[in-house]
């Protein structure tokens, strides 16, 4: 690895499952952390602990000579806080991991500033390895584009150039693809309990199903009632759903959009 890049001082504002995830791969590829801010005392408190970082609650207090300054804060809350977080501090690079915020929110407020977004699911409790995670990354110029290149490519092999626009598009796809699966893994789960079975069972299936779009198109890996449009099966799923009606409505929807695109 280049010797500038290691060396490259980074402060985190946040300590949540992304940032805490972020702190943690550079920490572990070399990269100097020097702070970390959080609202919440013992959030970065504890991720500090971890990665051998000051840590603060007090923006006021966040060091004004870092390199890179990693925000992953809630949208809201980042648009609230940014000209306090900048202030003093605005010759450092500035970057978002946020998916739907665009990129020229910095702008006017800092002079370096750009996007750096893995596109994955984050939790605390599960520390992932980067080198397989999309990073997407965006720079007010070409020398942070090249910059945040070389920092994106120190943790993971699949690097991207992304406009806040395609960002914005990705975020999107992700939740359909993280977010509402896994809602329809709550359902299911919840139609298990209510008949004394383990989620578990399910595990095989979620597997093979994800796997398959390795190979094959998501639209020729559809398969189950809905594709066939078996009215027979779908109707007795329906009365089953009886006293639920949300995930009636639900079932309908998903079958009839199912049946539409085979």
């Amino acid at each position: 690895m280049n010797r500038s890049i290691e060396d490259t001082s980074i402060v985190f504002l946040g300590a949540g499952n992304l940032a805490t995830n972020l702190a943690h791969a550079f920490y572990r590829k070399g990269f100097r952390v020097a702070q970390i801010y959080s609202r919440t005392e013992e959030s970065a408190r504890t991720l500090a602990q971890a990665v051998e970082a000051d840590y603060t609650t007090n923006l006021a207090d966040v060091t004004s000579d870092a390199q890179l300054y990693v925000v992953s804060l809630k949208d809201d809350a980042l648009v609230e806080l940014l000209p306090q977080m900048v202030a003093g501090k605005e010759k450092g690079v500035w970057v978002h991991t946020a998916g739907s915020v665009p990129m020229d929110i910095w702008k006017g407020h800092v002079e370096r500033y750009g996007v750096f977004y893995p596109l994955q699911t984050f939790s605390k409790s599960r520390l992932l390895d980067f080198s397989e995670i999309p990073v997407f990354v965006e720079g007010s110029s070409e020398k942070e584009v090249n910059f945040l290149r070389q920092i994106a490519s120190a943790l993971s092999r699949k690097v991207l150039e992304a406009t806040s626009e395609q960002r914005r598009n990705l975020h999107l796809a992700a939740v359909f693809t993280c977010n509402f699966t896994n809602h329809m893994y709550v359902l299911a789960e919840r139609l298990l309990r209510r008949n004394n079975l383990p989620f578990d069972v399910l595990l095989p299936l979620i597997d093979e199903t994800a796997r398959k779009v390795h190979e094959l198109s998501p639209l020729l890996a559809q398969t189950g009632p809905a594709v066939r449009y078996d009215m027979g099966v779908i109707g007795k799923h329906l009365d089953m759903l009886a006293d639920e009606p949300e995930m009636q409505r639900i079932y309908r929807l998903l079958s009839d959009d199912i049946h539409r695109l085979a």
